[in-house]
């Protein structure tokens, strides 16, 4: 690619490529690529001037050999990713309003009074015939304010003042019509799948895929607790399948054989060969797009009593518009009452602010499924993390393999790594990374993979069985046996490891030791979220006692519990929550899910398993724990900002009333100031807040 460097400080370059024109694809491919650079941090292309901003990490001329390699022929980019960029719906929505501007202000210059006075008088009529639909199903709404201020207008010939008021109008529901379906654009696509590899069935044996190389008519194979990826119909097997996400039904559904399962739902328990019949991804895609549209639980409760007020003010507005006339017999100083109401500024000014404040959390890797979830974030006191792959970092490594029965470790490990690759949880990453690092390749020999959650795995090799997993596990549900003669190397295993348990036959064959370190920033964000206002910072771990006292007095928590089953979680929230506690949980693993739920706002790391990612109100991407602040930060912020708008809007509306009354200024001033000052009050809305906080970076310029 050639280009111009046009700008550039150290870590950060502004280019130009040197093209005739940049399309929506090639912009799109363009980002793809840099995202997907290791050394990009950030990047941001505009396809208007043909410029690209880019923080990257490399040094300079790394970076620009990067740049001089990439050609849009080579880069293969997901359809999805390009069919929900959200380039073209913010140039369409841009084309709009600078249309509506334009074409305002030529009409004036260009057209005669009289047909600017026809036209007016027929666009008023969208107007004043939902006003007259509000009276007639008995509903005083903001529509019967607009309406009726409109109407009147028009009557009272004074055409220039039923303009501006309908230009405004039209102009906020533009702005807010953009701002609310980039919002949910930004929210579906980060809720949308994203699944890379899958389990196909080929003859006897599963093979591991992209998902992208998956056709129609394929059969593939869902382990329970991961998300299905495709649509399809039951070939085999048995589960009970979690369609909450597209349903809202709270209880998982049986499917079996002949049974349709859907793309995004969650397979909880069982295991299931599904034939392929919808490979597309944007099915799901739409299907979200509709629930965040259509359910009300996504809204906050300011947001909802924002809107429920406004409606509630709709007759007072009228009333002091009636009171007026009876006082001063003056329909001019009536009509400025009437012109300025508290309703619409209420509605728009809210639900702009919410959806910008999901939106500015989703510039910081952060997907919230609704408004009411940062709310709770607001007002929360008490947070349970989860420790591994949460607290501590999302890889942990195998450390040493231990054997116990003669073999040599490497054939361990590569037993282990073949149970493993199956189920989503760090530990499993780790021991089938460790096996992928000595090159240990393994054959599918062992037959049905059955997993336990928050236990352990359980399958037959060469017609014996084995057995991975906890000490809780092996040695008590399964009742394996130490050999004989091994009681001492088993009692000196390293205290500073977290361990899995290999058993065959009864016997156990091998311990697998496990660093899982601590997040370097994990002690500083403790302190930032109680600094936050959290008062209590709780750690649950299914690890052993000594390892979770370890952890937890390095971190700061207030309080810590081990060896605890994903039922105890749960309860703990539970049980908060009957003290009259908000109770945050943070986890990313199968076990999380009970907790994730029950929680006031369960929150879950992306890089976890995909039913706690699911089972999640509000999902990090982030690959670190920052996030949390900025997290906290928004939600704060956006309290503070909906209590701000009230005032300003109270007042400002409130003044401009009582200056048409005392008949300072006229309807026309009246509806301009009162429209100008709602777009004011929404536009600040859509714009994001400042989270000085350390880490915490987003995307964008």
């Amino acid at each position: 690619m050639k280009f111009q460097i046009l700008h550039e400080i150290k870590g950060r370059m502004r280019i130009h490529v040197a093209q005739k024109k940049m399309n929506d694809e090639q912009a799109d491919t363009l980002q793809y690529y840099l995202e997907h650079c290791e050394v990009v941090t950030e990047a941001k292309v505009y396809e208007r001037t043909q410029d690209v901003v880019i923080c990257y990490s490399a040094d300079r001329a790394g970076m620009i050999r990067i740049l001089q390699q990439f050609a849009y022929q080579n880069v293969s980019v997901p359809q999805s990713a390009l069919e929900l960029s959200g380039r073209q719906t913010n140039r369409e929505y841009q084309e709009k309003l600078t249309q509506k501007v334009l074409m305002r202000y030529i009409n004036k210059v260009i057209l005669p009074y009289p047909v600017r006075c026809t036209i007016t008088a027929f666009k008023s009529l969208k107007y004043i015939k939902k006003a007259l639909q509000s009276v007639w199903n008995r509903e005083i709404e903001v529509a019967l304010l607009d309406g009726v201020a409109i109407g009147v207008s028009v009557l009272r010939g004074d055409m220039n003042t039923a303009g501006s008021v309908m230009f405004l109008l039209d102009i906020g529901e533009t702005l807010e019509e953009w701002t609310h379906k980039k919002s949910v654009d930004d929210l579906a696509r980060s809720m949308s799948l994203n699944i890379t590899k899958v389990w196909m069935e080929t003859g006897d044996t599963e093979v591991l895929v992209d998902a992208n190389t998956v056709k129609a008519g394929d059969y593939v194979i869902i382990h329970m607790g991961n998300v299905i990826p495709f649509d399809g119909i039951v070939i085999r097997g048995t589960g009970m399948v979690n369609q909450s996400s597209l349903t809202g039904e709270s209880v998982p559904v049986e499917k079996k054989e002949n049974g349709y399962v859907y793309a995004g739902t969650v397979l909880e328990e069982g295991e299931l060969v599904v034939q392929v019949k919808e490979v597309n991804g944007s099915t799901k895609y739409e299907k979200i797009v509709a629930m965040i549209e259509e359910t009300e639980k996504l809204k906050s409760g300011m947001e909802s009593r924002a809107e429920h007020l406004a409606d509630r003010l709709v007759p007072y507005t009228l009333l002091g518009t009636g009171l007026t006339y009876l006082i001063t017999r003056n329909t001019t100083k009536a009509l400025s009452v009437l012109m300025v109401d508290f309703s619409c500024a209420l509605k728009l000014s809210m639900s702009i602010t919410v959806l910008a404040a999901i939106r500015e959390a989703n510039r910081h890797h952060i997907t919230v499924k609704g408004g009411k979830f940062l709310e709770r974030m607001a007002e929360a006191d008490t947070i349970l993390f989860d420790k591994t792959g949460t607290l501590t970092k999302a890889q942990p490594v195998v450390s040493q393999v231990i054997s116990f029965n003669g073999e040599k470790p490497d054939e361990l490990l590569r037993i282990a790594a073949c149970l493993e690759e199956h189920f989503p949880h760090s530990m499993a990453k780790a021991v089938v990374n460790a096996a992928k690092e000595k090159c240990l390749i393994h054959e599918e020999n062992h037959s049905k993979v059955e997993y336990i959650v928050a236990h352990g795995i359980s399958s037959r090799i060469d017609g014996k069985k084995v057995v991975i997993g906890s000490y809780h596990f092996v040695f008590e549900d399964e009742q394996c046996k130490i050999p004989q003669g091994k009681e001492e190397l088993f009692a000196n295993l390293p205290k500073d490891c977290s361990q899995l348990y290999l058993a065959m036959e009864g016997m156990l064959i091998a311990v697998i030791c496990i660093l899982d370190p601590i997040r370097e920033e994990a002690e500083e964000v403790i302190t930032l979220l109680r600094e936050a206002g959290f008062t209590k910072l709780v750690m649950m771990t299914g690890d052993s006692e000594r390892t979770a006292a370890a952890v937890a007095e390095k971190i700061g928590v207030d309080e810590y519990y081990s060896e605890v089953l994903p039922e105890d979680k749960a309860a703990f929230v539970d049980k908060e929550q009957a003290l009259g506690r908000k109770v945050i949980m943070i986890g990313d693993g199968v076990n999380d899910s009970p907790a994730l739920s029950a929680a006031d706002v369960g929150i879950a790391i992306s890089d976890g398993a995909q039913i706690a990612r699911e089972a999640a109100d509000i999902t990090v991407e982030a690959d670190n724990l920052y996030e949390l602040v900025a997290l906290r930060a928004i939600s704060r912020n956006l309290v503070h900002r909906i209590h701000k708008n009230y005032g300003q809007i109270v007042g400002i509306n409130s003044g401009l009333i009582l200056l048409g009354v005392l008949g300072v200024i006229q309807p026309t001033t009246s509806a301009l100031l009162h429209n100008t000052s709602t777009l004011m009050i929404s536009m600040r809305g859509m714009q994001g807040w400042k989270t000085d906080t350390p880490g915490c970076g987003h995307k964008g310029e």
